[in-house]
């Protein structure tokens, strides 16, 4: 019979390719929204630490996973259980107008903030009408 510590230790052990192929995965609440000069991307990824994260481009396609403590999370004798259970996953097609070379990311609050910065020829301009 194993205690729950030892099942911790079990689940960081694993790789993430096998907790892609053993463990539920759930796609996280976004909200994307638009400014002049990017797009900010967030991610709402409850029990996620900084460490059990990972982002990567991949074909033009922006993917984030976020692992909780899976174990842990699954066992627990629950009264009521209103939210989905399971690690994070969520692949987002990128648009040409984004460049792959400007993309910054920061973790606060288990909130991932992924800023997308726009090639500088696709940012609108406004164009003034003459008379």
């Amino acid at each position: 019979m194993t205690d729950q510590n030892e099942s911790i230790e079990i689940n960081k052990s694993k790789s993430w390719a096998e907790a892609l192929e053993n463990e539920i995965w759930v796609t996280p609440i976004v909200d994307i929204y638009e400014s002049a000069d990017n797009f900010t991307f967030i991610a709402n990824m409850p029990g996620v630490s900084k460490d059990n994260l990972k982002i990567k481009l991949e074909d033009q396609h922006l993917v984030i996973m976020g692992r909780i403590d899976y174990e842990n999370v699954i066992n627990k004798n629950y009264i009521l259980k209103e939210s989905e259970t399971g690690n994070y996953y969520r692949k987002i097609k990128l648009s040409e107008g984004i460049d792959s070379n400007k993309i910054d990311a920061q973790f606060v609050d288990g909130q991932l903030f992924v800023i997308l910065a726009k090639h500088k020829s696709k940012k609108s301009r406004k164009i003034e009408i003459k008379q």
